[in-house]
């Protein structure tokens, strides 16, 4: 996997960031102390500070908070999505961009919880709805259940370790919120953040609805 995400502001140097499927590796003492494993820890985090001294998110996404920490979340901002395949434009708020690259890091970061959006990742979408993301998960997990089938395991067709999956990763998003919390002046990383949470959440929560939306758009019953 190899994506570039360009992101050009009014009176600033464009900014470019690569995200490939190797997690970021950085001289450890460099690094300020909120990527330590041990500052605001994913209360379901299975490392340990004997193995792992930073937590592998943190790192990934340090970058980008750096870049951004003092910009306001709803400053309009031209972005370049390129991948093997294709490229993607559009011109939208900082906050959703990043919300975009933030969520691609994370899955691709070497957090082992994190790890369970990394197949999704492999095909990455930039820009994604709430209803694109609904789609995908689903999507993404009912084949996952496929592939189970095929080999002789029991599959989930209830999707209820979607929801279970989309629960760890809500506590994750929770405790990165709290990391940058104390460092970013701007809310541009901060509001990414409670965006990409509130898509996590609206598996967790409200899959049921999720899915009456969308067999309606199935359907044909909401103009699809």
């Amino acid at each position: 996997m190899n994506v570039n995400y360009r992101f050009e502001l009014e009176n600033r140097v464009p900014v470019e960031f690569r995200v490939t499927d190797r997690p970021a590796s950085a001289g450890q003492a460099k690094l300020p102390n909120w990527t330590r494993l041990e500052h605001c820890k994913c209360s379901n985090c299975p490392l340990t500070a004997a193995d792992t001294e930073r937590c592998p998110a943190a790192v990934e996404i340090l970058p980008v908070v750096t870049a951004f920490q003092a910009e306001d979340a709803y400053q309009k901002v031209s972005v370049v999505v390129q991948d093997d395949r294709r490229t993607y434009t559009k011109s939208t708020t900082l906050e959703e961009a990043l919300r975009s690259l933030l969520g691609l890091k994370m899955a691709t970061s070497g957090c082992p919880v994190l790890a369970e959006l990394k197949p999704m990742a492999v095909h990455h979408l930039p820009f994604a709805s709430n209803e694109e993301f609904i789609m995908r998960s689903v999507s993404h997990f009912l084949l996952q259940q496929y592939l189970m089938k095929r080999n002789g395991e029991e599959p989930d067709w209830d999707l209820k370790g979607l929801v279970a999956r989309n629960q760890r990763l809500q506590l994750v998003n929770q405790a990165l919120w709290q990391r940058i919390n104390s460092v970013c002046e701007g809310d541009s990383n901060l509001k990414a953040l409670l965006n990409f949470f509130s898509m996590a959440s609206s598996v967790s929560f409200s899959l049921e609805s999720q899915l009456r939306k969308l067999e309606a758009r199935m359907k044909g019953e909401n103009g699809f």
